[in-house]
């Protein structure tokens, strides 16, 4: 099942989430959070955005490489994809988070 996971990164004090889906594979990752309440607000808006094809952004790498982002209503990003090698690609995350993000469960990987 498609899940949310809440992190630390490097510096205790910031909080991530990543989205994965089913096979396990992260289709969204976010920015830095100062607080888990913060956190968890991200993954609301994801869930919330991430079916609306205005609050998705298409983007392409210096590299040729294709990637997306989802933002909220005030265009601040809450997630970004991984890099992937066509529109193709891209295309399917994107699909992939429309799919998953809504019922995805949340689990805390806090240590």
């Amino acid at each position: 099942m498609a899940k949310f996971e809440v992190y630390q990164s490097g510096k205790k004090s910031e909080f991530r989430f990543r989205l994965k889906a089913d096979n396990g594979q992260t289709i969204l990752s976010s920015e830095p959070y100062s607080s888990k309440a913060a956190c968890l607000n991200g993954i609301s808006a994801v869930k919330k955005n991430a079916k609306d094809p205005k609050r998705v952004t298409k983007t392409q790498t210096p590299g040729k490489m294709f990637r997306f982002a989802v933002t909220a209503g005030n265009n601040e990003v809450i997630g970004i994809s991984q890099n992937y090698k066509s529109e193709t690609g891209r295309d399917n995350g994107i699909d992939s988070v429309k799919r998953n993000a809504a019922r995805a469960e949340i689990k805390e990987i806090i240590k």
